[in-house]
């Protein structure tokens, strides 16, 4: 087993990832808010102000997704998270991170 957490920049994608979740039978997730590091600096820093010219693309937030999935799925669970959000390897596109999970408890 092994958390994936996934950090969706552009919450419009949420119900696709959902739906990519459930066709690969991972039927619990937990959802959170978020918000990236540049904004709270570029916004609440002064001296990091000048990001805020960097940032007038970007979104004002984040919804990151933690799941706890078997390792075989992991593969498929990329390839439909990039299928909808595009490659996770080009900035803005979201991160995508696992970490084995020695023990799951309250989960299926």
């Amino acid at each position: 087993m092994h958390l994936l957490i996934l950090v969706l920049n552009k919450e419009e994608h949420l119900e696709e990832v959902l739906e990519v979740f459930l066709e690969l039978d991972i039927h619990g997730a937990t959802i959170i808010d978020s918000i990236g590091m540049g904004r709270i600096l570029a916004h609440d820093i002064p001296i990091f102000a000048g990001f805020r010219n960097l940032m007038q693309e970007s979104r004002p937030g984040n919804k990151t997704i933690f799941t706890v999935v078997d390792e075989k799925k992991i593969p498929r669970v990329v390839q439909g998270v990039e299928q909808i959000c595009g490659s996770l390897d080009k900035p803005g596109a979201g991160i995508l991170v696992t970490i084995p999970v020695g023990i799951a408890k309250g989960v299926s």
